[in-house]
């Protein structure tokens, strides 16, 4: 098998990371994938710095091993506090993902943006040097996002434990005069039509995953990775907890197959 034809790694704290393995399928439909969903560590968030970097180098190491020609690290958390210790441990390709507050702040008219991340994202020396070179006119206003990802790896995405939580986030944003809510966490987009109820129509909502994909194509090129074979690539998925909420998720796509195991 020609290394271009090695499958694109992925992981995240969880689940939340196959909204951005979606958007990558979508624009690369010929590519074979492997996700490593580390539910059983879920959040990411909560953890201290070296855990996330413990974990990050763990999850990317079996990636490797794995064979994979690329690694996505589709986890604001784990991007924000690991990627530079990953990119100078491992002689791989990386694409990380951080909260897209920049695209954000080039659209806002009211010059307050909204950010719900977790607290492992918004307390991280990355965040705060993106945060730092934007237009100092806007004002960011940055909530934790404490307690949704384990809501979501529960599958209660649509309960009203959630949405309780999520007003009590988003309401006071919406006094603040928010027009722009960056969603800071791969989960979180699970959340858009529940964040829709509560915040309407005419606030923007970002998050970074066609941007991701596109950035995983350009790398690819760049490389000469792209997968030369004709045919839709094979997913091959691993979780460490219950799969049950990951095969909810999943449950419209083929090629897949998804497997419990501990790592």
């Amino acid at each position: 098998m020609k290394s271009n034809n090695f499958p694109i790694g992925v992981f995240d704290s969880g689940i939340g990371g196959t909204s951005i393995w979606k958007e990558i399928t979508t624009l690369l439909p010929k590519e074979n994938t492997i996700y490593l969903s580390d539910s059983k560590n879920a959040p990411y968030g909560e953890k201290t710095k070296q855990e996330i970097i413990d974990l990050s180098i763990k999850n990317t190491q079996f990636l490797i091993d794995s064979n994979c020609k690329l690694i996505v690290v589709a986890c604001n958390t784990a991007t924000t506090n690991a990627i530079k210790v990953l990119r100078d441990k491992f002689i791989i390709p990386f694409i990380g993902i951080e909260p897209a507050i920049k695209p954000a702040s080039l659209k806002t008219k009211t010059n307050t943006i909204g950010i719900l991340a977790t607290k492992g994202t918004l307390n991280s020396e990355l965040f705060e040097n993106t945060s730092r070179n934007i237009n100092k006119e806007i004002i960011i206003k940055e909530t934790i996002g404490k307690g949704l990802v384990e809501l979501i790896e529960e599958g209660k995405i649509n309960s009203s434990e959630m949405t309780k939580l999520l007003s009590s986030y988003l309401n006071p944003m919406l006094k603040e005069n928010v027009d722009c809510l960056v969603l800071g966490c791969t989960h979180y987009p699970y959340l858009i039509p529940r964040i829709r109820d509560i915040i309407g129509n005419k606030i923007e909502i970002i998050d970074s995953g066609q941007a991701v994909a596109k950035q995983t194509k350009a790398i690819l090129e760049k490389h000469q990775l792209l997968n030369t074979d004709d045919k839709t690539g094979n997913h091959q998925f691993y979780i460490n907890k219950n799969k049950r909420v990951l095969e909810m998720i999943l449950s419209k796509n083929e090629n897949i197959k998804i497997d419990k195991k501990d790592f």
